[in-house]
């Protein structure tokens, strides 16, 4: 289904204008305002993923950063140790990363653990693989993996080596492709199963809903989806550190853009990251600037600015707006 067909006029007229001048945004903005916007598209692509756990599904996991691990990981030391292309590399994470999805997902829902105890199983699940990644030599262990940046490659695009106009668009196009996915797949029977299983699971049950298969299936989209991105992150920034892309703080700034934005809709995680994203780059850099920079500023920001969201609109921001701007959009 296209994301169009639930739109009105207004939405669709808005929607259109949005896109086209992220496209053209390029052309006006400065290098500094480019990486700012490549951040808000990862974050909002990433929150999609998320958001199919939770905000359809109805499941919590507080450990997605061990997809994107994953996905970043095999990628980059497939490449790095082979020559490996990124496309390949991407599929083979994916994979990886959709088999530890099963294995929690399983363990998960064929043990009937729910809730918040899934919630730290996926968080167990994060944390040992960053131990035992802490001790691989094949990956760098503790000392971190770097991807060779050489000159000759500069051009070389279809191994996403380029400057940031190429990760610029490739982040946008992640985004939109997320949207027009979540678009479909909550339009599907699939989406409405999920739905009919977060919201009463027992009587999804009793209607002949196979809620074991739906929250697999789930689990399964979202952790490929979350292993794409890992890609993305690897081959943008060009290292890869087990302390840093499987902390639970990166599942955290994951799920923040959903929440934020609207648990359950498909723009919320979209406006979640311009919110979030912009706010938080922004007071790393006048911190910085005064010399007033702290460890944990951005999370107490975060923090802060959650709490400040939730108390002003609970169902996030997205619905509020929707309803102020008049527009008929899920």
């Amino acid at each position: 289904m296209s994301v169009f067909a639930a739109l009105n006029g207004r939405a669709k007229l808005l929607l259109t204008l949005f896109v086209l001048g992220l496209a053209a945004a390029p052309l006006a903005a400065d290098r500094y305002l480019v990486s700012v916007l490549i951040l808000i598209f990862y974050f909002a692509y990433l929150g999609q993923a998320w958001n199919i756990m939770m905000g359809f599904a109805g499941q919590l996991s507080l450990g997605h950063s061990l997809y994107v691990g994953l996905g970043a990981y095999i990628a980059a030391a497939l490449w790095t140790k082979f020559g490996i292309g990124p496309w390949a590399g991407m599929f083979a994470g994916m994979a990886i990363a959709m088999a530890f999805g099963a294995a929690i997902g399983w363990l998960g829902f064929r043990f009937g653990i729910a809730g918040v105890y899934f919630a730290l199983l996926t968080i167990a699940f994060a944390e040992f693989t960053r131990i035992a990644f802490d001790h691989m030599d094949w990956t760098g262990r503790a000392g971190g993996l770097f991807l060779p940046v050489r000159a000759e490659q500069a051009g070389q695009w279809w191994n996403l080596r380029g400057g940031p106009l190429l990760f610029y668009y490739l982040a946008l196009a992640l985004m939109l492709g997320a949207l027009w996915l979540c678009a479909a797949l909550r339009a599907s029977r699939l989406g409405h199963y999920w739905l009919a299983v977060r919201e009463d699971e027992a009587a999804a049950r009793a209607l002949g809903i196979d809620a074991f298969a739906v929250k697999m299936q789930a689990v399964l989209i979202s952790s490929a989806m979350a292993a794409i991105g890992g890609t993305f992150y690897a081959f943008y920034y060009n290292n890869l550190f087990p302390a840093q892309i499987f902390d639970m703080s990166r599942s955290i700034e994951m799920i923040l853009a959903p929440i934020v934005g609207g648990l359950g809709t498909l723009f919320g995680p979209i406006l979640g990251a311009f919110i979030l994203t912009p706010l938080g780059e922004g007071l790393i850099a006048a911190t910085e600037e005064a010399g007033l920079s702290a460890p944990g500023t951005k999370a107490v920001f975060y923090g802060l600015a959650l709490m400040a969201i939730v108390w002003v609109a609970p169902s996030g921001v997205w619905p509020w707006l929707r309803r102020k701007l008049g527009l008929e959009t899920p």
